[in-house]
């Protein structure tokens, strides 16, 4: 991408000798929302843990705004925001205290802090509530104060890891919409990591980890599309007599996942018919629906989206 504000090129790390991540190349537009969707194992967390300067690739080369993510790590450092799945807030100490204390630690003071903080506190609507210590919060208004925080230093890349991690419902929603506002009201690019196939949705773009590799990187919608039509689900109770009885009768190579018969077939709902002649007495329950993330997931590695064994 000629506009790239985060490119990675041949990136790898390992643990001893485990290889957590392989070979990872990818490139981050202005203004895009970017995530990262894998099982746990998957490598993300190691990838975002490289992106938020906290270790050093072991293999290729990260740049951050035209820096690299090596030898510019300060000058990286000042340009980017970090939100981390764990809290790192000081839960004895105000909203508004949280964001000055944050604000010392990049070396901000005076009039200027107090503009950025009184900023932050207004558009995270914590104004009436910068007074209260962070432990009396709720979960959403916690991830208000990390929000405030990560964007005090008005960075151009925000970071954030598994972004709704304790939040319910309405408080993702509400999340959501303040990402939306950063990233068209401030032109923030933001790179997050997720497991969940609702979040990863929301995303511009997306790169599906596994097994410390990126199997598919690709706007969501567009993913879904290369799948090849709609989704059937077969379950009985001998998987594989289904699967040897639709390809002896229309020559599909059906797969079977963790007991489910599957495949894709355009139109698929008008297909049905024909498909449960073919496997009268051997099939309790069959499903047609589009392709969801979940059977992109199952697609580029051919099993469901879980932690990796071994």
């Amino acid at each position: 991408m000629s506009d790239a504000v985060v490119t990675a090129t041949g990136v790898g790390f390992s643990y001893g000798e485990r290889a957590a991540l392989e070979g990872v190349s990818f490139s981050v537009g202005t203004g895009e929302i970017f995530g990262f969707l894998g099982p746990n194992g998957s490598g993300k967390t190691t990838l975002f843990r490289i992106l938020s300067t906290i270790v050093r690739p072991g293999a290729g080369e990260v740049s951050v705004m035209g820096m690299d993510l090596v030898r510019d790590r300060d000058a990286v450092r000042r340009r980017i925001g970090v939100v981390f799945q764990s809290p790192s807030l000081d839960k004895q100490l105000t909203a508004e205290e949280n964001l000055r204390h944050h604000g010392h630690l990049y070396g901000l003071r005076g009039a200027d802090l107090r503009e950025r903080i009184e900023e932050g506190l207004r558009r995270f609507s914590l104004i009436e509530r910068r007074r209260e210590l962070v432990q009396t919060f709720s979960g959403g208004m916690r991830r208000r104060v990390e929000l405030a925080k990560g964007m005090l230093t008005r960075p151009s890349v925000l970071l954030m890891d598994e972004p709704s991690t304790g939040l319910d419902p309405a408080a993702r929603i509400e999340m959501w919409q303040y990402l939306d506002e950063l990233r068209r009201g401030d032109g923030v690019t933001v790179l997050l990591t997720t497991h969940l196939m609702d979040e990863a949705d929301r995303c511009d773009r997306l790169a599906i980890m596994d097994g410390g590799r990126i199997v598919a990187c690709d706007a969501p919608a567009a993913m879904k599309e290369r799948i090849g039509g709609d989704v059937i689900t077969l379950t009985g109770p001998d998987p594989d007599a289904i699967r040897r009885a639709i390809r002896k009768r229309h020559e599909i190579d059906a797969v079977v996942v963790d007991g489910v018969v599957r495949f894709e077939r355009a139109r698929g709902h008008e297909f049905i018919p024909a498909l449960m002649e073919s496997v009268t007495g051997l099939v309790d329950s069959v499903s047609v629906g589009r392709p969801t993330l979940e059977d992109v997931f199952l697609h580029a590695t051919g099993r469901r989206m879980g932690p990796r064994v071994g």
